[in-house]
């Protein structure tokens, strides 16, 4: 689990979406939940990579480093920091060339060594 953790998040870093669809089961559920966006919810590798193509081009760079993992039988936690600056402007208060930085948590769920399960908390 550890190792598949580690290759998601590099995948992620490089904005690899190909790398990261490869580690990920075919009815994946994603979850980023938001306290000032609230929740968004999909199923299956499809729509996953849809959204990840979607947000790779929102960023010129991003990375999420791992503060803490805990890792049980088939989930894991992780705490990470994550950093990334806007390729373009999304509003009046946020522009291209600005800095995100967020402290977050991630659930991972895995299920016939893929993850089947992805919940982002920031």
């Amino acid at each position: 689990m550890k190792d598949l953790i580690e290759a998601y998040l590099a995948a992620y870093n490089r904005m690899d979406v190909i790398g990261m669809l490869d580690l990920l089961h075919d009815d994946v559920v994603f979850e980023n939940v938001s306290n000032t966006d609230g929740v968004l919810t999909i199923h299956g590798k499809a729509a996953f990579a849809e959204l990840a193509h979607r947000s790779v081009e929102l960023f010129s760079e991003r990375t999420q480093l791992v503060r803490s993992m805990v890792l049980g039988d088939d989930v894991a936690a992780v705490e990470v920091d994550y950093h990334a600056t806007l390729a373009h402007d999304l509003s009046d208060a946020k522009k291209a060339g600005d800095t995100l930085a967020i402290r977050g948590v991630s659930f991972f769920r895995f299920k016939d060594g893929k993850i089947s399960q992805l919940t982002d908390y920031s």
